[in-house]
């Protein structure tokens, strides 16, 4: 008997190690903009989203995407396939974000965190 309870209380404590090292990116979640564009950032490395264009049009985009340091790597799925790297930063519940679109187009964004 006295060996089950240790079993147990072992499993247990190594269940709590596990679940409690993992930690979501600070970018997981919806974004959205004062323009109604939003990104949505997915803890499987995927991204979707849809932002203002040029001529005041909403454009989808959707990929993958992975970050190194304060770059995020996006790999475009919609509308064409290219792949870009933007400068980011988040300062409270604020992501600012250098995006750069297919015509090599570039704007500022600043997005606040709507939802996890």
């Amino acid at each position: 008997m006295k060996n089950k309870i240790i079993f147990a209380t072992l499993l247990f404590t190594i269940g709590l190690l596990f679940t409690s090292c993992y930690t979501p990116s600070p970018l997981y979640g919806t974004w959205q903009d004062n323009a109604g564009g939003t990104l949505k950032f997915f803890n499987d490395g995927e991204f979707s989203g849809s932002l203002k264009g040029e001529e005041d049009n909403m454009i989808s985009y959707s990929g993958s995407y992975s970050v190194i340091d304060n770059i995020i790597v996006f790999l475009f799925k919609e509308p064409e396939t290219y792949s870009i790297n933007a400068e980011w930063d988040i300062r409270g519940a604020m992501l600012y974000i250098t995006w750069t679109d297919a015509e090599n187009n570039t704007k500022n964004l600043t997005l606040a965190h709507t939802a996890r």
